[in-house]
């Protein structure tokens, strides 16, 4: 079987016995093991942020900090606090989480450094870093390598440097692995109410998505950013993502990097269109949570999810006083999966009865700048825009930062569109800076998103319009690691076809037989030497043969051993169907056009297993040759139910193999108007059994 992860309940997204983190995420005391100027700022930034629980210092020397004295042992305080900061050295971390642990303190945030982060430069550190876990216990830990976090609700700051939160009464939450960035997205100035910063350093213990779990319990929290090196335990994510869509909470990821697992050379065209960045799409559109790719974009779609929650649909109308705006807007827009819906008949005929016969009206709208400072005419011409097919209302205002006051008509006109329609309603500036702090909170008070820079709004609102409903089943667990073997072409087509997987007639025979066991096949003819993997690259392939060219065909061919079939014909189009083991995400599933152009054409789409009927054919639906397998320009159309028959087959297998399994790819999968045939399969499997098991698999 695949190795064990986390168990959790799907129905209500409760994972088994995880550690409560309430006490040290949401604590009524705070203590400070270490004196350097690390220690003395959490102390001071706790104090500034009006903290109201106790302050203790744990040092040598009792010198206060902010009036706040020290006493020298842990052993010396009234009580065991909720939340510690250990800014110490790693072996004296290790002593502090001890008796931390055995006190019943609520958890810590270690801050040193040198534990596995480190390990290529210093050997001890994993060992360290196992230490570590050990002297925790249940006790929650995060870190090592960390700086901990900001609790701007309850200003609770285990935080070791500058900031840029203030207090807020509800707000989103952002979690990174890196500090720095942390820092820095805290310093941001677009209005964003930040309510946690946590940061999670290597996550010894305490990864982010059980980090996540904890803040979904706080009514407060309005959103959830993660930035995202890498997933860990997926079973875990699928259990934040389930409880996160029970409790309306939009979850949005910055995913960066690739495992290295999944840039493994691999034997098929498979992994190059399933990597590691494949594998994370695919794990995050599983879970139903948004992905972006650049830190303005991140926020600025915390910000559409803080004011807004997630969109409807990823439909768009624009409304700007400039053509040249509108014309801008259109093209920011191409290569997002979003869109401009033309406009309605109804929407037409309320546009023109305020714009009159000398607007031209769109989708995007140039509305004009006759009716500027109208506050009522504006408001009466933006409304039809607002209409119920659209996700989300662009509003482009460019406040400048001269004299804006003639804007705040504008302003009032969006914040009636927002009131009167009950549509999502964004103002968008062209340039992040041209929005000014006043209007932002006059906008948010007001339920209007405001939105720095176009090409960041489009992102942001394409992103919003991801967020959906987790799939049910978590992530298939995949087979361990392990030395892998490629199986003959003959037995893999085997084993798929005991799943249902359809194959051409054929025979296993050597040179000397060739003739002889090709009688009972039906010309034309395939011959293919058996032990490549590419076998066309190899020119161990020759196709269209009689029985009786068997022989000379195989002439030029290496070695001893051939597969004669049948050769599939009437093809309407080719297919590739793989699927990797991407130890970091799961078993990705990869759809793409087929054949030896595979990768000159590049069209593709991947899902994570497991997948239903549903997904797989919106992911067929999804790729450019789609139009082919349906009949392009009259021409003869494949049987789509038997292209999806043999993907699901193609699943079935690798639920029933999974604990071995490390490669498939059916290449061609050939379609015709009656069949979907798999021409040519290859699986890679791991060797050795598990556990005292067989390594016979599902066949």
């Amino acid at each position: 079987m695949p190795p064990a992860r986390s168990k959790y309940d799907p129905a209500r997204g409760a994972v088994e016995g995880p550690r409560d983190l309430s006490r040290l995420l949401r604590p009524k005391s705070i203590a400070v093991v270490g004196g350097g100027a690390w220690c003395q700022q959490v102390v001071r930034q706790s104090l500034g942020m009006g903290f109201e629980g106790d302050i203790f210092r744990i040092h040598p020397r009792p010198d206060p900090v902010e009036g706040v004295a020290a006493v020298p042992s842990l052993s010396d305080l009234p009580y065991p606090p909720d939340a510690v900061f250990l800014g110490v050295n790693r072996h004296a971390t290790l002593d502090a989480v001890a008796a931390l642990s055995a006190m019943g303190a609520g958890g810590a945030v270690c801050f040193a450094s040198g534990f596995s982060e480190a390990a290529a430069e210093d050997a001890s550190g994993s060992g360290l870093q196992s230490d570590l876990i050990a002297a925790a216990g249940e006790m929650p830990i995060l870190g090592p390598n960390c700086y901990g976090f900001v609790n701007a609700l309850d200003g609770a700051l285990l935080w070791p440097d500058q900031h840029g939160c203030a207090p807020v009464e509800r707000g989103v939450a952002i979690l990174t692995q890196s500090s720095n960035i942390a820092i820095n997205l805290t310093m941001q100035q677009r209005g964003l109410p930040i309510a946690f910063a946590i940061t999670c350093g290597n996550m010894a213990q305490t990864g982010q998505a059980e980090i996540a779990l904890a803040l979904l319990n706080d009514p407060r929290i309005t959103a959830i950013g993660l930035h995202v090196e890498g997933f860990g335990d997926t079973f875990l994510w699928h259990a934040l993502a389930l409880k996160a869509h029970a409790r309306g909470i939009p979850l949005v990821a910055l995913k960066v990097g690739a495992s290295e697992q999944a840039r493994q050379a691999t034997v098929s065209h498979t992994a190059s269109l399933a990597g590691s960045d494949a594998g994370a799409d695919a794990l995050l559109r599983h879970l139903g949570i948004a992905r972006v790719h650049d830190l303005p974009t991140f926020l600025e779609t915390l910000m559409l999810l803080h004011c807004n929650g997630p969109l409807e649909a990823p439909t768009l109308s624009s409304i700007s006083c400039s053509g040249g705006e509108a014309s801008l807007v259109a093209d920011t827009a191409e290569g997002h999966a979003v869109s401009f819906p033309p406009l309605t008949e109804a929407q037409r005929k309320a546009l023109s009865s305020v714009l009159g016969p000398m607007v031209a009206l769109s989708n995007p709208l140039d509305y004009n700048t006759y009716i500027w400072g109208n506050v009522d005419k504006m408001t009466r011409a933006w409304l039809p825009m607002a209409a119920a097919h659209i996700g989300l209302v662009l509003i482009v205002l460019d406040y400048p930062h001269t004299d804006a006051r003639a804007w705040e008509g504008a302003t009032q006109a969006a914040i009636a569109v927002r009131r009167e329609s009950g549509r999502p309603v964004a103002v968008v500036t062209t340039l992040p800076e041209l929005l000014q702090a006043d209007v932002t909170a006059q906008l948010q008070v007001a339920g209007v998103t405001p939105l720095r820079g176009l090409r960041e709004a489009i992102a942001a609102a394409a992103a919003a319009a991801q967020i959906g409903k987790p799939k049910a089943a978590p992530p298939l667990g995949v087979a361990p690691e392990g030395a892998t073997e490629v199986i003959s072409e003959a037995a893999a087509k085997a084993r798929l076809q005991q799943h249902g997987v359809a194959v051409p007639r054929g025979a296993v025979t050597r040179r000397e037989t060739l003739a002889e066991q090709a009688t009972l096949l039906t010309a034309p003819l395939v011959l293919k030497a058996e032990g490549l993997a590419h076998k066309s690259e190899a020119g161990a392939v020759k196709l269209g043969l009689t029985q009786d060219a068997l022989p000379r065909a195989a002439q030029g061919m290496a070695g001893d051993r051939f597969l004669v079939e049948e050769m599939v014909q009437g093809a309407v189009a080719e297919l590739l169907v793989g699927v990797t083991r991407d130890a970091a995400h799961g078993y990705v599933l990869t759809l793409a056009a087929g054949g030896v152009l595979t990768e000159l054409l590049q069209d593709r789409v991947s899902l994570l297993l497991p997948a239903s009927a549903q997904d797989v054919m919106a992911a067929l639906r999804s790729l450019r040759l789609y139009p082919v397998l349906e009949g392009y320009r009259g021409a003869a159309a494949a049987y789509i139910p038997a292209i999806l028959q043999t993907i699901m087959a193609v699943q079935d297998y690798v639920i029933a193999d999974a604990a071995y399994l490390h490669e498939i790819e059916i290449n061609p999968l050939i379609c015709t108007p009656d069949h979907a045939v798999a021409a040519d399969a290859l699986i890679s499997r791991r060797i050795g059994p598990i556990e005292g098991e067989t390594n016979d698999g599902p066949g």
